[in-house]
């Protein structure tokens, strides 16, 4: 899409479209594309059938509000889901921020934020058109400004600003997750975290290496999924924290939780835990060892409730053996059978379909290393 349809499709003359576009159970069939052509020319019809399916696609992130947003593909994918960009915009607000800058706004997922917390909002995109989408979606409650951040943003960052840097993961070849990819560039992204109060936005697999040892870095989790790493500055350390309740574990300096073999509970720690290398401090919360050097799953003898882990119940063991947990699976009639497994050379989709699971029962193991080798936990979830 082109910066002059981008204004077409934003402006009161494409509601029309927009609505008959909707009214089609599959907006990109031949059968909708067919009929849009016949009222307006192809490339609007086209620009209509595409933001309806991307708004069905955006509920997933924004709920109710994706239907009255404008997407491209691109920004969709790079968003910011509404709850993590809500969290964000909350802790700039209780920071004092009045003012803030997003900078690689895309489609003004974060912009939205800010505007809802109350804060004045500036966005920069390179992007012609997703600047003129983002431009729409703030309705009013700020501004966009079409530009390389390198070229603005130092004319917008007055005393009192704060910043928001969300850099641009896409290449020609597509989205990547090397750092040297990134547009702005790493370096001035968190140049401009210098001497203010700001957050920048990474891919939460980022390697720890290549964090600033001057900024506080925190996983963050939505609803179980891992969603992004993000950089604040003036403070040090790290930390898991978990929406859309706001749990923080912040993560010590633990020493290395002792290795056994399985208690009585199982834990499997949320991924921001595990990505911010915050597994022996909830051990150590959860009064807890590992089952094995380097796996993630936690093994206690007594229940402690926590937001920072998924607990199982261990009701049986059984060895890592095929045909041993086939007959295992037939004995019990298990037909519905979850598999989960760290540390092991596993498929679990391939392995259950090879245990030939039927029968009116469901289960759940835990395949792990543990010191008495590789093993099968027969778990039910609980708390």
């Amino acid at each position: 899409m082109d910066a002059t349809l981008a204004r077409w499709v934003t402006s009161p003359e494409a509601l029309p479209a927009l609505e008959r576009a909707a009214s089609f159970a599959d907006p990109m069939s031949l059968q909708a594309a067919s009929a849009m052509r016949r009222e307006w020319d192809p490339a609007q019809a086209a620009a209509a059938l595409t933001q309806v399916t991307l708004r069905r696609q955006a509920a997933a992130k924004f709920g109710e509000r994706a239907g009255a947003l404008f997407f491209t593909p691109d920004g969709l994918q790079q968003a910011t889901r509404s709850g993590v960009a809500a969290w964000r915009a909350a802790r700039f607000a209780a920071a004092g921020v009045r003012a803030v800058v997003d900078v690689g706004c895309g489609i003004g997922a974060d912009a939205l934020a800010f505007a809802d917390a109350g804060l004045d909002v500036v966005g920069v995109e390179a992007d012609a058109a997703t600047a003129v989408l983002a431009q729409a979606n703030l309705a009013g409650r700020g501004r966009v400004v079409h530009a390389l951040a390198e070229d603005v943003v130092a004319g917008l960052l007055g005393p009192g600003v704060a910043v928001f840097v969300d850099p641009s993961r896409r290449t020609p070849r597509g989205r990547s997750w090397r750092i040297e990819d990134l547009s702005p560039s790493w370096d001035f992204a968190l140049g401009l975290l210098r001497g203010r109060f700001g957050c920048v936005k990474a891919a939460p697999g980022l390697d720890r290496a290549a964090l600033p040892g001057d900024c506080e870095a925190v996983w963050v989790a939505d609803s179980g999924d891992l969603v992004e790493l993000s950089l604040w500055p003036g403070g040090r350390g790290r930390a898991a924290v978990l929406l859309p309740g706001a749990d923080r574990l912040d993560v010590g300096d633990a020493p290395p939780a002792p290795v056994a073999p399985p208690g009585a509970f199982v834990y499997e720690p949320d991924p921001a835990v595990i990505r911010s290398g915050g597994v022996d401090t909830l051990a150590r919360r959860l009064d807890a060892w590992r089952l094995a050097p380097g796996i993630a799953y936690l093994s206690a003898d007594a229940l402690v409730a926590t937001p920072f882990a998924r607990a199982f119940a261990v009701a049986d063991t059984l060895p890592f053996d095929e045909r041993t947990l086939r007959a295992w699976v037939r004995e019990q009639r298990v037909g519905v059978l979850e598999i989960k497994t760290r540390g092991l050379d596993v498929d679990p989709a391939v392995l259950r379909k090879r245990l030939k699971p039927s029968g009116p029962a469901s289960a759940t193991l835990i395949l792990t290393p543990t010191p008495q080798g590789a093993q099968a936990l027969v778990v039910r979830r609980v708390g």
